[in-house]
């Protein structure tokens, strides 16, 4: 899967070689699941007239955006996303200027920054988990793949499916960002959203 990443010009990362602690780390804690350096180079290079505090406060937004809801967290940045996240500055003649940062560029895709990582480890208190690949657009966690092994009669597309469950439950922070999902046993594959249910797992 990494291979044909690679093949269409996505960077490839090892998790273990980026884990905090490692000369390669890009997070300072197995909880972080934004790489922080990466948005923040995004979002400096798409919005060079927005002044640095304005982004920064972009930042932040993103990255406490956290609910009680994972299903409302998620729209929320979905939205953030989409539409770009909402800040205020002062103007030099002292008014107040409302903006929006964008945090993708969607006419250049090219000129975005695009990553998959391999076992990719995240702590969300007592749950350590490691997705098989999480995919990463300018430093956010957009997509997760889970792949099972085509040879095991026992693992289906569908124990990748309910591992997904799983991980939405114990690693849930990761799923604040997600946009889509991938399940895999090497011989088929099906593609959802973050709340969609088996049905809704088309062939892909």
């Amino acid at each position: 899967a990494l291979s044909w990443f690679k093949e269409i010009g996505y960077a490839i990362g090892h998790g273990p070689h980026m884990a905090p602690g490692e000369p390669a780390a890009e997070r300072d804690s197995f909880g972080d699941v934004v790489l922080t350096g990466r948005l923040r180079e995004a979002v400096n290079r798409l919005n060079p007239s927005i002044p640095e505090e304005a982004r920064e406060e972009a930042i932040r937004k993103v990255l406490r955006i956290g609910t009680p809801s994972l299903t409302q967290t998620n729209r929320r940045f979905h939205a953030m996303l989409r539409d770009g996240v909402e800040v205020e500055y002062r103007r030099p003649d002292g008014s107040i200027a409302g903006d929006r940062v964008r945090l993708v560029d969607f006419t250049e895709v090219e000129g975005n920054d695009w990553l998959a990582v391999n076992q990719f480890t995240v702590i969300e208190g007592q749950n350590n988990r490691r997705p098989d690949v999480v995919v990463f657009l300018n430093g956010l966690p957009l997509a997760v793949i889970e792949l099972k092994n085509a040879a095991d009669e026992n693992a289906t597309i569908w124990t990748a499916y309910q591992q997904l469950q799983t991980y939405k439950q114990q690693i849930g922070n990761l799923f604040y960002y997600n946009e889509v999902l991938v399940v895999s046993d090497g011989l088929q594959a099906r593609i959802g959203s973050l709340t969609a249910n088996p049905e809704w797992f088309k062939v892909w």
